[in-house]
């Protein structure tokens, strides 16, 4: 065995340890690496620079860098690496590792730390940085202060342990380098040959360190599939495009209801359900379902989530497909966990289905005439107003261009596309995991940096003013964005709960006067407020099809307009029926 080499510069030594663990990463899917501003955290932002196989996004907010490598770890359906330094930056970065905790995106965060004798005894910007993520992250490597007394082979095989974890079981892994002074230094690593020399065959290689054979999640070909021919309800999730594309398809087949939340980026003609579901006689007929199959998880519409716990304590039969094994059932009912690949689970029943005898198909097509009375109604109560309202704003979705892609912000409006929006063949997405109004317009951008497509983001105002710093992601984007931030002059959302009513403005809606022409000055960004319909169209069409960069539209709307429109809408119903 080569003798060890005497540590002659740690600031080297802090940098061959960030270069083989960077490298390692890349071995594991890693493309994209966030990094935020940092002295403590030199080492790695000097070797991911330096790392052709990298492609570098930097944020001078942590919070909204997290949220930058959540978009685009959902979009890319790689793991994205996150560079931060030392101390409060670090939790900065909880929010959206709680979200990819919920939504199964793959982070990979790099917290540069204090070496372990100045924690705890009143350092600087030193903070107890083991175990901060909980139980928010699927695994963690606390790693040594770097020196040639640990061999770069356990580093590997160490990180290799977590990394194998992650793509078992998805979500965030969290490894923290704690990294001694100096952290500059003009040296070159070939002083450390010998210590290198320990790796020199997996430096030549491009497989990780470790090769592991995972088990791949299936189902058995011999499931029972009487089920198939029975009377039921197909729910879509949050899944992505093709996804819900092939569950139109075996709907169709089934001759069962489809039921799509805006999120699965498709429609059908039993759509609107949130709206209808609180019709009684509409209720009781879709109760007829012996079985309900949801794709994916994360409905939005409570309408529909308290039906399907009906449906199920009636007798109904639930099955759940996901990928994932973690649990999604809210109401804790009884349910067949169908763990696999979405697209190959949707082919196999899909082909299956030809050879069935289906005697109850269209056994819900009655109910196609509520959608229909939803959708007129809401054109009705829209025609009522002359300037733009939230309502109308919903009903706009299915005229965009068809290469747009949205992202829905976590507001009031989120709802309103789910009760009165017809999205059909569109790319959406969401943070809809712990649904926080925290990092949608960072999320947006990383989104958008994955696949470079024209981009809608509708956001709330309360959720930009919480985000505005990360309109500076925006600042030098040129694949054309929208923003619309709908303007109702606080949590307009708490219009649709039973809070109460003496405390409901100054302790939850909040009012605060503001518009966003000067956000969007601030971050050079375009800006219109729009206050027609027309008007934002031509906009948004405009910008989408021939535009560059993002334009921030404003729409502004009076408090309580979308909640008494809903109510309108409701009340209609009710008296046609």
């Amino acid at each position: 065995m080569a003798q060890q080499t005497p540590i002659s510069d740690q600031a080297v030594l802090n940098r061959i340890w960030s270069q083989t663990l960077l490298e390692e990463l890349t071995r594991f899917g890693v493309e994209q690496i966030c990094v935020a501003p940092g002295s403590r955290s030199t080492p790695l932002t000097l070797e991911a620079a330096e790392n052709t196989k990298l492609t570098l996004h930097t944020h001078f907010d942590e919070r909204g860098l997290g949220f930058l490598a959540l978009g685009l770890a959902k979009a890319s359906h790689k793991p994205v690496a996150i560079v931060v330094t030392s101390g409060t930056a670090v939790a900065n970065l909880l929010p959206a590792i709680a979200e990819a905790k919920l939504t199964g995106e793959k982070l990979v965060v790099l917290t540069a730390d204090r070496p372990v004798e100045l924690v705890d005894c009143g350092a600087n910007q030193a903070i107890v940085q083991s175990g901060i993520f909980s139980s928010h992250v699927t695994a963690s490597l606390e790693l040594p202060t770097p020196s040639t007394q640990v061999s770069l082979r356990w580093l590997l095989t160490s990180v290799d342990d977590v990394m194998y974890r992650q793509q078992q079981f998805g979500s965030t892994v969290h490894i923290n380098c704690p990294f001694p002074e100096p952290l500059y230094s003009d040296q070159d690593k070939s002083i450390y040959q010998d210590y290198l020399a320990q790796i020199s065959a997996w430096r030549e290689s491009q497989k990780p360190y470790v090769n592991k054979v995972l088990p791949q999640a299936s189902f058995a070909s011999d499931i029972d599939l009487n089920w198939m021919a029975r009377k039921g309800v197909l729910v879509v999730g949050s899944v992505e495009l093709k996804q819900a594309k092939l569950a139109q398809q075996l709907a169709k087949y089934l001759g069962w209801p489809l039921l799509c939340d805006a999120q699965s980026g498709c429609t059908s003609e039993w759509a609107h359900f949130d709206i209808w579901l609180q019709d009684a006689k509409a209720k009781n007929d879709l109760s007829e379902a012996q079985v309900v199959v949801q794709l994916g998880s994360r409905i939005v519409s409570k309408r529909l989530n308290q039906w399907l716990c009906s449906a199920v304590e009636q007798g109904a039969e639930y099955h759940y497909v996901s990928p994932q094994l973690s649990r999604n059932n809210q109401a804790h009912l009884p349910q067949i966990h169908h763990q696999s690949d979405l697209e190959t689970w949707l082919d196999t029943h899909i082909a299956r289905s030809y050879d069935l005898v289906i005697d109850n198909a269209g056994w819900a097509d009655s109910l196609k005439g509520q959608s229909q009375r939803v959708a007129n109604i809401a054109k009705d109560v829209c025609a009522e107003n002359v300037s733009l309202s939230e309502l109308e704003l919903a009903l706009t979705l299915q005229q965009l261009p068809s290469k747009a892609q949205l992202f829905l912000g976590n507001s009031l409006f989120v709802r309103l596309v789910d009760m009165f929006a017809q999205i059909d063949g569109r790319a959406v997405y969401s943070n809809r995991g712990a649904s926080g109004i925290d990092g949608l317009v960072a999320t947006t951008a990383g989104v958008v940096r994955a696949n470079q497509q024209p981009s809608v983001l509708y956001i709330g105002d309360t959720s930009l003013l919480y985000d505005v710093n990360s309109l500076a992601l925006f600042t030098e984007q040129q694949t054309p964005v929208v923003i619309v931030v709908t303007n109702n002059d606080g949590g307009a959302i708490f219009d649709l709960l039973p809070v109460p009513k003496q405390q409901k403005q100054a302790l939850y809606q909040m009012p605060h006067g503001y518009d966003f022409s000067h956000a969007a000055k601030q971050f050079k960004l375009g800006y219109q407020l729009v206050a027609t319909r027309q008007e934002y169209q031509q906009q948004l069409e405009q910008h989408l099809l021939s535009g560059s960069g993002a334009l921030l539209l404003e729409v502004q709307t009076p408090p309580e307009q979308a909640s008494n429109q809903i109510k309108q809408v409701l009340n209609q119903l009710h008296a046609r029926l």
